[in-house]
């Protein structure tokens, strides 16, 4: 089944998922929210009392005629209003404080669960769909609680006190209120399901607005290289559009119950000045009694129609956390493991023992790779692109984890040990490197997190970056700008070698760190690296053969196997595959040199 269930699944149903709020996100809360509870119950209160009031006041000027009374009332009244004023503030920062909490606690909650996902969770799906769950699944949260919480304190508590007035001041009036209920609820039942589609079609929309955004900026040279303006401005509008169509819908939905509502109150507070005039007239009944009716019933027009909504409102913010929900309830891809016995180094020996990998059923990356990498050696893979060069880094990292056969260092299964240990060993070099946001101290001290200002410079010296770092104005505080792209390519490639040098790990993984230079830059580079690799377990993947010329051994790899095997000479007279790779790579860079013909 898929890790992102769908949101009629039972464990997702509105009422599980409404219980599981209450129980797991609410009463961890509960002091505050009691406290909050306290307050909006003093709210309740007041509210009913003014409009009870309300009804003695008018007794008191048209009928008693006692001016003391009505002053009493009136510094009363002022009394009351100020404790509800004092009350309203208190329960809505109260409310505010914890739904702060819980935004925040679920925000961790879910990075957490993504640092634990391998690298296949995030393989077909984009990295603004995480972003949207992040955020708009954290604040759903909330806002479920919140609208609970309320609806529970100041709405059914109003309700309740109000509904007391009209029951003491007249009974059988108060009977006329509940015409209102059974045909709003029924109302309410029908859209409940309409918003629950569409509320998730406005976040998958929303969704695509952010990924296309994100792309847009992330690829902008390509974009203006390729004059593709025009068709990204067409993806935007296609996510925008539809979210605005859906948005459009939700309106004319969620707000289809409004008129009818207002429809039932007409009718209702009809009947009630009909027959309260009546009572008045002919009966003899106060006209305090009448007014207060009226006070408290108008006052509990609002509360009841919130809470007529009640189910809607909570569907529409329940998709929200059904999407966040989705993802922290999936298994992790990396199930914490650090109870396992921690890798232990003597000699960092790397072994592959008939190892078979697929990342896809029936579609076989290796085929039972064997091999072995020795301490103060240095091991190139080489092979054509798609032969498992690159699959081979991917599970000595543990970013995945092999079908058959094993994975040794100094004779230890990688499996049967924990992954941080296995990984604080190894020094990693991509092709591609990730600088984070902040400085080049900031970039180089992820290394070692904690390391001095002498061990950065060191580092950055033996990478051969400190002098380019000294000629910035502002040096090692230099930022390195959004994926470090106010870097060149060499420089962002030494920054990521002082940063694997600092690390001091005994076993070095360089995925053709150096394919994407210039010969300048790619000199510096290889310089680093040498220095990078003296006295460790070295396994380099190069795409340029002449950079690995002088490595102890060279590996072909071929269809997920080892098929050839050696040193750049014996390869050569070998006249094999390697042989043959070596003779294309000169004619390419014979035919480079050749200058274009004029047309």
């Amino acid at each position: 089944m898929s890790v992102f269930k769908a949101a009629t699944s039972e464990r997702y149903a509105t009422f599980p998922l409404l219980r599981r709020l209450v129980v797991d996100e609410a009463l961890v809360h509960w002091p505050r929210y009691v406290a909050a509870l306290v307050l909006m119950a003093i709210m309740a209160g007041a509210t009913a009392f003014s409009a009870y009031l309300l009804g003695t006041m008018i007794n008191a000027a048209y009928v008693e005629k006692n001016y003391r009374e009505i002053v009493a009332i009136g510094v009363l009244a002022m009394l009351i209003f100020v404790v509800k004023a004092f009350a309203t503030y208190g329960s809505a920062v109260m409310v505010s404080w914890i739904g702060n909490r819980i935004v925040a606690d679920n925000q961790r909650r879910m990075f957490d669960k993504l640092l634990q996902e391998d690298i296949g969770f995030f393989a077909d799906r984009h990295s603004s769909e995480f972003i949207s769950r992040l955020t708009t699944g954290a604040q759903s949260v909330s806002s479920v609680i919140n609208v609970l919480i309320t609806a529970a304190g100041r709405d059914f508590m109003s309700l309740i006190g109000l509904t007391f007035v009209m029951v003491t001041e007249d009974p059988i009036m108060s009977l006329s209120a509940v015409v209102i209920a059974p045909p709003a609820l029924l109302l309410m039942r029908k859209l409940v399901r309409r918003v629950r589609g569409i509320a998730r079609m406005q976040f998958t929309g929303g969704t695509r607005i952010i990924e296309t955004m994100q792309e847009a900026i992330q690829g902008l040279r390509m974009i203006k290289a390729f004059g593709l303006e025009d068709e990204m401005r067409r993806r935007l509008d296609t996510s925008v559009a539809s979210v605005e169509h859906e948005s459009n819908k939700m309106a004319r939905v969620a707000n289809r119950s409004a008129p009818m509502m207002e429809i039932f109150a007409g009718f209702t507070i009809s009947l009630a000045i009909i027959y309260g005039g009546y009572r008045v007239i002919d009966t003899g009944a106060t006209p305090g009694q009448f007014f207060s009716f009226l006070a408290a019933f108008l006052l509990a027009y609002e509360p009841a129609k919130r809470l007529a909504r009640l189910n809607l409102d909570l569907n529409n913010n329940l998709v929200g956390v059904r999407v966040l929900y989705e993802v922290i309830d999936s298994p992790p891809g990396e199930p914490d493991d650090d109870d396992k016995p921690p890798l232990a180094l003597s000699a960092a020996r790397l072994e592959f023992d008939d190892v078979r990998f697929s990342y896809r059923a029936g579609t076989p990356v290796l085929r039972g790779m064997s091999f072995a990498v020795e301490r103060d050696k240095v091991t190139a893979l080489v092979g054509a692109s798609g032969g498992g060069k690159s699959t081979v880094l991917n599970l000595i990292l543990r970013f995945y984890d092999v079908d058959s056969g094993r994975i040794l260092i100094d004779g230890q299964n990688i499996a049967d040990v924990s992954r941080h240990s296995l990984r604080r060993q190894i020094a990693y070099v991509g092709q591609i490197v990730h600088l984070f946001r902040g400085t080049i101290r900031d970039n180089i001290a992820l290394g070692k997190l904690g390391a001095s200002e002498a061990e950065i410079v060191a580092a950055a010296k033996a990478a051969h970056a400190h002098d380019f770092i000294l000629d910035f104005p502002l040096g090692y505080d230099t930022p390195v700008g959004e994926h470090g792209l106010q870097l060149s390519g060499g420089q962002r490639q030494r920054i990521a070698i002082a940063r694997a040098l600092i690390k001091d790990a005994p076993i070095i993984l360089l995925d053709e760190a150096t394919a994407s230079l210039d010969s300048e830059s790619e000199r510096m580079v290889q310089d680093a690296i040498a220095e990078l690799c003296k006295g460790r377990t070295t396994l380099v993947i190069a795409h340029r053969l002449s950079t690995i010329m002088h490595a102890d051994s060279i590996l072909v790899v071929e269809g997920g196997l080892i098929v050839e095997s050696g040193r750049h000479e014996e390869l050569l007279c070998k006249n094999g595959r390697y042989a043959s790779f070596y003779r294309l790579q000169l004619k390419e860079q014979s035919d480079v040199r050749e200058p274009i013909a004029a047309v």
